[in-house]
């Protein structure tokens, strides 16, 4: 066998000449600050030198924690959760915690079972960004007893803390936009609304609406069947043969957003000359399109520290209050808006 796989804690405490509770506080790295800087630096050159890697299993069993948080995402390839996770990367490894990440889709067996194995390799917190707004999963998660987190989502209940955007803020901030620019006619389409940001959305395009006194036939909305581009595309053909005579269409996402660029073109509609588009997210390159995409900034980054952030003080502490984080959006115009033609 390897002699560097036979080195322990102790045997790099010998070595060290230090005591075996300072080489310990050093190779975590929520404790590493207890020492002093040469000294941890002496320790953590002569570990690589030796090749000493912690026991995670063995220290697991003395502190009755695994340094693993698991991450479940509905879709990794949607762009909104890239800088999600690296925001909760940074204050994980921060604090000595590796995530997990798995791809579920909206399969809730598929949930249930990941969350078992999660579980089964004792996971100290999940951070969950698939949660329904009424969602038996996370009706299990809540009786197991373990620290969990809402990311980009909520529940309609509030039992778990969560990290989202300004929803209603966000469409809001929307229709003011395409009114001030002259647009009376305004169609949305909603992501589902079995989703937190697909209820919320469409709830603020209703009372921004309102709020402007459009009138019942000035406004239209048609709800899409997913937040892919796909379904963006069929809910736009669906929203024009409706209301054909809209200007402006407040997209749920910038996925479905894509999806009414993709219908437009088919139908040789011109946008922003014909219909005006909005989206919502600000996922990469949406500003590479032509025209570039008006959209509504959301913070993702600040919701994967912020989640991290929450977790960990329900691990730290039970009975930490459920509080929740809502941030702020911002408007980003581009060249998918313009005045609506005379």
């Amino acid at each position: 066998m390897d002699q560097r796989k036979r080195i322990t804690l102790k045997d790099l405490a010998a070595k060290a000449d230090v005591h075996y509770s300072t080489v310990s506080r050093v190779m975590n790295a929520a404790t590493r600050h207890l020492v002093a800087d040469e000294v941890a630096e002496r320790i953590l050159r002569m570990a690589d030198e030796l090749g000493f890697r912690p026991n995670r299993i063995a220290a697991g069993l003395r502190t009755k924690r695994s340094g693993l948080i698991g991450v479940v995402l509905p879709d990794i390839s949607n762009p909104v959760f890239p800088p999600i996770l690296a925001g909760l990367e940074g204050v994980l490894a921060s604090r000595g915690y590796v995530p997990i990440v798995v791809n579920v889709g909206a399969d809730k067996t598929r949930q249930r079972f990941v969350i078992d194995q999660m579980m089964g390799r004792q996971v100290d917190g999940l951070i969950l960004a698939t949660a329904e707004r009424e969602d038996a999963v996370l009706d299990y998660c809540v009786k197991q007893n373990i620290p969990v987190v809402m990311v980009n989502r909520g529940e309609d209940i509030g039992r778990v803390p969560c990290v989202v955007s300004d929803n209603l803020l966000g469409m809001r901030l929307a229709v003011d936009h395409l009114v001030a620019l002259g647009h009376r006619r305004i169609g949305h389409i909603a992501g589902p609304d079995s989703l937190s940001t697909g209820h919320q959305r469409k709830q603020g395009f209703i009372d921004a609406v309102r709020r402007h006194k459009l009138r019942k036939d000035e406004w239209m909305i048609v709800e899409a069947a997913s937040y892919g581009r796909e379904a963006g595309r069929e809910a736009c053909r669906t929203l024009l043969a409706r209301f054909p005579a809209l200007t402006a269409i407040a997209a749920g996402n910038d996925l479905v957003a894509l999806g009414c660029y993709d219908y437009l073109r088919e139908a040789g509609i011109a946008c922003p000359a014909r219909v005006s588009v909005i989206g919502h997210n600000d996922m990469p390159f949406v500003d590479a399109l032509t025209p570039a995409l008006t959209t509504i900034r959301i913070a993702v980054h600040e919701m994967g520290v912020q989640a991290a952030t929450l977790l960990l003080a329900r691990i730290e502490n039970a009975k930490a209050e459920a509080a929740s984080v809502v941030l702020r959006p911002e408007l980003i115009v581009r060249g998918s808006t313009a005045p609506p033609a005379q």
